[in-house]
């Protein structure tokens, strides 16, 4: 009796975690959350969607507020809402009862898009619907409306998008905010008349274009078949492998496990979150490097087969000239692992200030002189040897240089091109270089105590020295993220290039890129695969050969099984305070991959 009340417990904890204690009563859990899914997406109707706003697109273009009034399940519903993407929140009742609803009209100027939660009450108090009236012939409106179907009654002056249901639940405000975005499908239509304007079979039906955010039984698993993950992520912080870690699982497009283990540190200060963000060091060379190689080859602009002087001149003369691209892709053109990098640093190459001459900053109080990547790196570069070309050999400057051609031929540097292209657009709300530029320090997971090169704790700065050297942006390292940001982005190229109804890759173009190159190595373009090497185990015992994605010197992965339609994502700070293999020799990552395999297995 006991266990069986720990195993409840730890369920709902569970679900807690996954919708980040976002509602004013415990969700259900298991079967019976999925039952309730299920009548609320019966209940649920969309209505005045001729303009087809919902699902939202463009979520790079959007400045987003969502009001409540009496909707005692805001909370969720604006959790959610922020899966998506950046969503202020706003009380309606500070407006109603002191201010006065015409100054919640001027304080929503810097907003284009507008999400009102209404329930009965409100839909009957002829303030609110006159602001919903007023608003929507100046922003994008959307009304969320829980409870009976009488107060569409209400509405007949609103011409903005109605999401209603029946249903007044966590779990309706959950589906509601999540339709909104295109997590859910809308599926149904009116069975009875309200108002002339909202009669029966009216409503407008949606696909399912976004990640999902549910339990592990809307996926077929069983919650309780998931907890041997707690128990590895507890051994690996106990065993300090890593302060803290990060764990995602989305199956079928839904997430179901999202849960923070740990600390940012050993001092056991500060909790992981969810939301927090994480230097993802070589994850880079397929989160951003390779996604932009994969957009310039749709486009044409990069052939594999041509020589990096095709693109880059001032190569010629060196042994680097005739290298191809497919070559640096699979890391068969027998480039260094790495060039020298710190140890080449002359006092001179750095200052304490920032300035025209030393504007390039590598940490807090060290910034390189103008030129150093050119003048020294570059050189380095350009005269390292060529010992091992046609075999594998694992490179970071074959990133480098994929950095340089496809700046070349974008002229944009790569952390604008891929927060334009990618992640802006795909709802990635902090993934990115230099995320001190946009967020605050304590949301950023710390990485290594450098007592050697940069004398300080690692926040916010890339670990990767020659990132670092880059100015904190380069191919091979220098990118940050949440896992929910590395979950969208890699259901993106689950889906073969497309999410939220637009079309980023060619499907064609994935599936070359995610396959097998060579008999040389089990490496595609860019992605790392499984192992054709069953002794090997890579990257875990139970992953299909479909399986790609990478894994991150700090302690970070991200694996793609098609095959089981899975998206797994380990974030951890496995270098703080210094470097240890604990993460490894323990196998953390594939442990936990394995785990979630034999959930998928055992089913409900």
């Amino acid at each position: 009796m006991r266990k069986n009340r720990l195993n409840i417990a730890a369920l709902f904890l569970f679900v807690f975690s996954l919708f980040n204690s976002a509602c004013a009563q415990p969700p259900l859990v298991g079967k019976a959350y999925v039952d309730e899914e299920n009548k609320v997406q019966q209940s649920t109707v969309l209505l005045n969607n001729g303009s087809y706003l919902i699902p939202l697109q463009n979520l790079n273009t959007l400045k987003i507020a969502s009001i409540h009034f009496t909707n005692q399940y805001a909370t969720g519903f604006d959790s959610l809402l922020n899966k998506y993407a950046k969503v202020d929140a706003i009380n309606g009742n500070d407006y109603t009862a002191t201010k006065g609803i015409n100054t919640l009209s001027s304080d929503l100027k810097w907003y284009n898009t507008i999400i009102i939660q209404l329930n009965s009450a409100d839909a009957n108090d002829p303030h609110i619907i006159n602001f919903i009236t007023q608003t929507q012939k100046l922003k994008n409106v959307v009304v969320a409306l829980f409870g009976k179907g009488d107060a569409l009654a209400q509405l007949t002056g609103v011409t903005a998008p109605v999401i209603w249901t029946e249903r007044v639940s966590p779990i309706s405000a959950y589906f509601s905010a999540q339709a909104i975005f295109g997590g859910v499908a809308i599926t149904q239509k009116l069975s009875n008349t309200y108002a002339p304007n909202y009669s029966a079979n009216m409503g407008f039906l949606t696909n399912k274009v976004r990640l999902q955010y549910t339990v592990p039984e809307d996926a077929g698993v069983n919650s309780a078949n998931l907890l041997p993950i707690d128990a590895i992520a507890r051994e690996a912080i106990a065993a300090h492998a890593t302060p803290g870690c990060v764990v995602l699982v989305a199956k079928d497009g839904k997430v179901i496990f999202n849960k923070a283990y740990g600390y940012h540190t050993y001092d056991n200060v500060q909790p992981d979150k969810l939301t927090d963000i994480f230097d993802i060091a070589s994850l880079t060379k397929v989160s951003a490097t390779t996604m932009e190689v994969m957009q310039l080859y749709d486009q044409g602009k990069i052939n594999l087969d041509s020589t990096i002087e095709a693109y880059i001149p001032s190569v010629k003369g060196s042994n680097k000239s005739d290298i191809r691209i497919r070559e640096l892709m699979t890391h068969q053109a027998g480039l260094v692992p790495d060039i020298p990098t710190y140890e080449k640093v002359k006092p001179a190459d750095h200052s304490i200030d920032s300035s025209a001459a030393f504007p390039t900053k590598v940490s807090d109080n060290y910034f390189l002189r103008k030129n150093y990547f050119m003048d020294v790196m570059w050189q380095d570069i350009l005269k390292s040897p060529l010992k091992t070309r046609g075999q594998y050999v694992y490179s970071d400057v074959s990133m480098v240089l994929m950095k340089e051609i496809s700046e070349t031929i974008t002229q944009t540097p790569i952390n604008q091109y891929v927060q334009q292209q990618f992640y802006s657009p795909l709802g990635m709300q902090t993934a990115g270089y230099l995320p001190l530029y946009r967020f605050p320090v304590a949301q950023i997971i710390p990485t290594e105590n450098d007592v050697v090169f940069r004398h300080t704790l690692l926040d916010g700065y890339t670990e990767d020295q020659t990132a670092a050297l880059c100015g904190n942006v380069s191919g091979n390292a220098g990118l940050f993220a949440s896992a929910n940001d590395l979950a969208i982005l890699y259901q993106m190229i689950l889906n073969r290039g497309s999410y939220g109804g637009t079309l980023y890759i060619k499907p064609q173009t994935v599936d070359l890129f995610t396959t097998k190159q060579s008999n040389v190595s089990r490496r595609g373009l860019g992605f790392d695969m499984w192992d054709p090497d069953t002794d090997h185990h890579y990257p875990s015992e139970l992953a299909s050969p479909q399986t790609y994605g990478h894994t991150g010197y700090t302690g970070t992965c991200v694996w793609v099984d098609p095959k089981y339609n899975l998206v797994y994502v380990f974030l951890s700070n496995r270098v703080n305070p210094k470097v240890v293999d604990k993460l490894s020799s323990l196998r953390i990552r594939p442990r936990i991959q394995d785990a979630i395999y034999q959930a998928i297995a055992k089913g409900l």
